[in-house]
């Protein structure tokens, strides 16, 4: 059987992981698999030849790419070279459309007139549907084949680009994530356990843990902290000295969320997974204010928070720049503690969110997707 040559193309956190799950799939479907590319330290494990980590450089929000403008150009030059001397027969991006969008336009305009097309496969989809429609036209262009974790995005396309090969192939959280036994609404501990999540950034652990510290000063409430690794854990003591009194943790996000009664967690793919174990969560999120004001001209939903925009309505409450107060996040969080009705309206609003990710199985769907698309080339 012959070798696969696949590049992988991911630059955060979340990315990483699913990189990596992707990769343990397809070798899974019988294939060898010659993984090279840009990704973080799960990649590098599941075997992939990591030529850089982006993982280490990732940033949020349109000034901040700005401001870092010469290095990832860097980055970039040298990952397009990268691909030009492997010639892969696929390319997989992952997540990242900042960077990866822009990548996989400059690949095909320079790759133009030669023999070389690889096939290029985008897993997870750029949120178009929240701030740049006119992109879809790109997209249908230039990518192969479009990999979707939320159930909408596939309607989304067929309308805009009809024929652009669109798969729903689930969300990875029904894999990652235990088949759980929740706790009745009206239980909680005593305290309640108040679980803390920063974010995966220096810069939001900077922005976000002094006011969600100071939510937690307010409320009668045990305060647990998670962070993905021990640096961020360093700075969060530097910045909080009082969260090295608090049960603060490195990993165990879902361990944390299965004895939570209620999280304050910044915007992003973590309150999807709050949703998931059924924790009742406020969400703030605090950047720049030059891409806070970008994002007001250019994003065109109502919410910031996953699972808002599934319900199409908010069940957790969101607090955005100066809203997201120590006063703001502690009121909302003790209405969650000292309410059992809203927590049970809450629980089923949880359960039917739950319910539109999918089936278990969306790293192994994904993989006999791209095999399909690389046997018909």
């Amino acid at each position: 059987m012959s070798v696969r040559r696949i590049m992988f193309m991911a630059g955060e956190t979340s990315g990483d992981t699913l990189a990596a799950e992707l990769l343990d799939a397809l070798r899974a479907e019988g294939g060898e698999v010659e993984a090279f590319g840009a990704g973080g330290p799960k990649m590098k494990a599941a075997g992939v030849d990591l030529d850089l980590d982006l993982t280490e450089h990732a940033v949020v929000g349109i000034w901040e790419a700005i401001s870092n403008y010469r290095k990832f150009k860097g980055f970039f030059d040298q990952l397009l070279d990268l691909a030009f001397e492997r010639k892969p027969e696929a390319i997989i991006f992952i997540d990242n459309p900042g960077f990866n969008l822009r990548f996989v336009r400059a690949l095909r305009q320079r790759a133009a007139g030669t023999d070389w097309r690889p096939r290029i496969i985008y897993y997870i989809s750029p949120q178009l549907w929240a701030w740049h429609s006119s992109r879809v036209h790109q997209i249908a262009r230039d990518v192969d084949l479009l990999l979707s974790i939320f159930p909408f995005e596939k309607e989304w396309y067929a309308k805009r680009a009809p024929g652009f090969p669109v798969e729903f192939v689930g969300h990875p959280l029904c894999d990652r994530c235990p088949d759980l036994e929740f706790r009745e609404p009206h239980e909680l501990h005593d305290p309640p356990r108040l679980l803390l999540l920063p974010g995966s950034r220096a810069k939001e652990i900077s922005r976000h843990l002094p006011t969600m510290a100071a939510a937690a000063r307010k409320l009668s409430v045990e305060p647990m902290i998670v962070f993905p690794n021990e640096s961020l854990a360093a700075q969060a003591r530097l910045i909080t000295p009082a969260v090295a009194d608090w049960d603060l943790r490195i990993g165990g996000l879902h361990e944390a969320l299965a004895e939570a009664d209620v999280a304050i967690a910044s915007s992003g793919t973590v309150t999807l997974e709050c949703a998931w174990f059924r924790v009742p969560t406020v969400v703030l999120y605090k950047t720049s204010w030059i891409t806070y004001l970008l994002g007001r001209l250019f994003v065109k939903i109502k919410h910031i928070a996953m699972p808002n925009v599934l319900a199409e309505r908010e069940v957790f409450p969101e607090f955005i720049q100066r809203a997201a107060t120590p006063q703001s996040l502690a009121r909302e969080a003790s209405r969650f503690l000292d309410n059992t009705s809203r927590r049970k309206t809450l629980r089923a609003d949880l359960n039917q969110i739950a319910q539109t990710l999918g089936q278990k199985g969306a790293a192994p769907r994904a993989a006999k997707a791209v095999v399909r698309l690389l046997a018909d080339a």
